[in-house]
């Protein structure tokens, strides 16, 4: 069994499934090795396990390693948007018109 700070993916433990396609590409077969041992004797998520497998299998026949840092946030992985994105008068929608009857917030008209 890996200790955590032995892996070869540092936050691997918070990474949400969804996170980890683009991080485990730029491993090699020792290191996905490393980390399906750690994934199967912890979690166990079988989405996870069968990507590594099936990645695993492809670095055996053959496919190379993306490059990259395995630590760097990576675009499939949903937390690195948490903060949300930036709006602009380019981005956000059109302005809501009242309905033609009157605003029905508006305090001054009566209800």
């Amino acid at each position: 069994m890996t200790a955590h700070d032995q892996l070869p993916i540092p936050d691997y433990d918070q990474l949400p499934a969804g996170g980890l396609t683009s991080r485990i590409r730029t491993l090699d077969a020792q290191g996905l090795r490393t980390l399906l041992a750690h994934e199967r004797s912890h979690a166990n998520r079988i989405q996870v396990v069968r990507m590594m497998e099936h990645r695993l299998q492809g670095l055996e026949d053959g496919e190379q390693p993306s490059g990259g840092d395995p630590a760097a946030p990576a675009a499939d992985d949903p937390s690195h948007t948490a903060a949300g994105s930036p709006v602009s008068s380019a981005t956000s929608g059109p302005p809501v018109n009242p309905p033609s009857h009157g605003d029905p917030t508006n305090p001054a008209q009566p209800r």
